[in-house]
């Protein structure tokens, strides 16, 4: 079995067995036991079917790489020819407890995209007619303003047991008069920051994004989904030594 894709909406991964697509969602309270084994090249999913590639580059080789030029874009259309003319949103997202962003998605993806991501808060900022105009607006904000177009997964990791800093976002965001402003919750809270580890065994704490959260042997980790895609997976349960959280260093 291989790991071949995550799910970072609902939270869930995707398991190819002899070319079998199954979904295994993270649910609270969910065991995993899943012991990770050589990780290679995930491959592709052409209709409903996992295409395995055994290249060494992970979690995508060359050839089976995602190459979506419009997460790149800054207004200057990449593709040959342009198709984005839908009714774009301009927001800021925030992770707690102090790190704020500028994104750009379609209007009616405001709220998956920015949970996607694993968003606190939110504001919508502005709508405008098509991607490109969005693109611009959004490098505008990116380049001079002291808020960046991204949030590492790192950065949201360490923030999971805090809250946003509620004077520094309403300060952001109120300069732009937002158009509406979003409060998430994922379900969970932390009482000490989760160590980061590549791991796929434990009992699911709950999912933030990209984020996986599990407890296991009294100690509290956090796991980028996308570290975990391309393993080979058996279902023994690995006993490998973790280190002691220690109070999550608290």
């Amino acid at each position: 079995m291989q790991i071949v894709g995550y799910d970072s909406l609902e939270g869930g991964l995707y398991i190819s067995d002899r070319n079998d697509i199954e979904y295994v969602p993270l649910a609270a309270g969910d065991e995993l036991s899943y012991t990770l084994a050589e990780r290679h090249c995930a491959g592709t999913i052409h209709n409903g079917r996992h295409i395995r590639c055994d290249a060494s580059e992970t979690p995508y080789c060359h050839d089976h790489q995602d190459r979506w030029v419009c997460a790149i874009c800054v207004g200057e259309c990449l593709k040959d020819e342009m198709d984005c003319y839908e009714e774009h949103a301009i927001y800021l997202a925030a992770f707690a407890p102090d790190s704020f962003k500028v994104g750009v998605t379609k209007l009616w993806r405001v709220e998956t995209r920015l949970r996607e991501q694993g968003a606190d808060r939110a504001a919508h900022i502005k709508t405008v007619a098509n991607g490109r105009i969005a693109r611009e607006l959004e490098a505008e904000i990116a380049n001079t303003t002291p808020v960046p177009d991204r949030v590492r997964v790192p950065t949201k990791r360490a923030g999971l047991h805090q809250t946003v800093d509620a004077h520094a976002w309403e300060s952001l965001y109120s300069q732009f008069l937002p158009i509406d402003t979003f409060d998430f919750s994922y379900g969970f809270a932390l009482e000490t920051q989760p160590m980061g580890e590549v791991m796929a065994t434990g009992t699911v704490v709950g999912t933030k994004g990209r984020l996986l959260v599990l407890d296991r042997g009294g100690s509290t980790y956090a796991v980028d989904m996308r570290d975990l895609v391309g393993y080979e997976v058996t279902t023994d349960r690995n006993e490998k030594q973790l280190q002691s959280s220690l109070g999550a260093f608290s």
